[in-house]
């Protein structure tokens, strides 16, 4: 019952997924949905001058690019397949731990340092433009002496420009500095695109608002629910990047260059910004329940003022009715010749004196 009434309020999502129970601290277990896709494994090796980039069959066919004095890009596009994330544990001395949160979709962002690495944990957001839906997933990342390794869940990212600028950036700034810099890339490629997913939603809120004005419906509410559990969902994704983005800026690691915080700090900026304006959003879909429940009331109050009015008109009709159908004998205007249409005038007469009165009140 618990679970059906998380489902039915959306709550569901919200909610961390925990590994089985029992189960030891480290094992790695994959959490999140299943999948079916291939694991892919892409390498893009580059320093100023050079570049190789191929797809992997194996991480063996990374190893001799490992000792090179380049900078060596590993990215993963799948994590069910545990083998393989225990294979990079493996390869690079990764703590157990660290491994278990790789597999663990539903981690929150945050940063965890240690001797020769740096493991970031954050999350990517796009806009699906048939659905209208955004789809968050998480990106773990391993930055190591003249390596990164990055994790994602889909093969659908915001990275391709990024990449884009290394195939081509021959002599540019990602080409020249390290992986604290490529990190910073990853990093800001990512808060970026919150930015375009933000434009949708907006544009969203904005079609929402005026159908709110022209027709409130059941159907609409739904929709207005439904984007307000968007934007508290995303609210939780995005809100600890700062935490993220602040400790990489504040970092003494010895694979954190000085002058990587001059951008950790630009980035820092941007995800404010965000912040701000996901916020700004969720106020604006709390003002639109708010506003739909308002022009129910009103519609309500408008049928229940039509009806008021109708049953004032009304009240004096039935009382004179009343009066004549007693069938009283003695009734001298029985007997009276004009007595029914001077019966109707007094009845038409007051109907319209009750609208005129009406209508003089505003209440027509």
């Amino acid at each position: 019952m618990t679970k059906l009434l998380l489902k039915t309020f959306g709550i569901s999502k919200l909610l961390p997924k925990t590994s089985k129970p029992a189960s030891a601290p480290g094992t790695v277990t994959y959490i999140g949905k299943k999948q079916e896709l291939p694991v892919k494994l892409h390498m893009i090796d580059y320093n100023e001058t050079d570049f190789t980039e191929k797809n992997l069959e194996s991480l063996v066919e990374c190893l001799p690019f490992k000792d090179n004095h380049t900078v060596t890009w590993l990215n993963y596009t799948g994590v069910h397949d545990i083998q393989n994330i225990n294979e990079v544990g493996e390869i690079f001395q990764i703590h157990p731990l660290v491994l278990s949160d790789i597999a663990n979709t539903t981690q929150r962002p945050k940063v965890e340092e240690y001797d020769n690495y740096i493991f970031t944990v954050i999350k990517m957001c796009y806009f699906k433009e048939n659905t209208g839906e955004v789809y968050m997933e998480q990106v773990s990342l391993l930055i190591g002496k003249d390596y990164v390794i990055s994790f994602q869940e889909n093969d659908i990212d915001v990275l391709e420009g990024l990449r884009e600028r290394i195939r081509n950036g021959k002599g540019c700034r990602v080409r020249r500095l390290g992986s604290d810099y490529l990190l910073y890339c990853i990093i800001d490629a990512i808060v970026d695109n919150y930015f375009s997913v933000l434009e949708n939603i907006g544009g969203q809120i904005e079609l929402l608002e005026k159908e709110l004005m022209l027709n409130a419906t059941q159907e609409l509410l739904a929709k207005i629910y439904g984007l307000k559990q968007e934007l508290v969902y995303l609210r939780k994704s995005i809100w600890p990047m700062r935490e993220v983005v602040s400790t990489i800026q504040r970092s003494e690691h010895d694979l954190v260059n000085e002058g990587t915080y001059v951008y950790m700090r630009d980035v820092y900026d941007h995800t404010i910004q965000v912040v701000e304006t996901v916020e700004t959003f969720r106020d604006m879909a709390s003002g639109m329940l708010d506003l739909y429940l308002s022009t129910m009331s009103n519609k309500m109050n408008e049928i229940m003022k039509v009806l008021t009015l109708f049953a004032a008109i009304f009240i004096p009709l039935t009382f004179l009715a009343g009066i004549y159908g007693m069938n009283f004998e003695f009734m001298p205007e029985l007997k009276w010749r004009f007595s029914y249409p001077v019966w109707w005038f007094i009845t038409i007469s007051l109907v319209v004196g009750m609208i005129i009165y009406f209508k003089r009140k505003k209440w027509l």
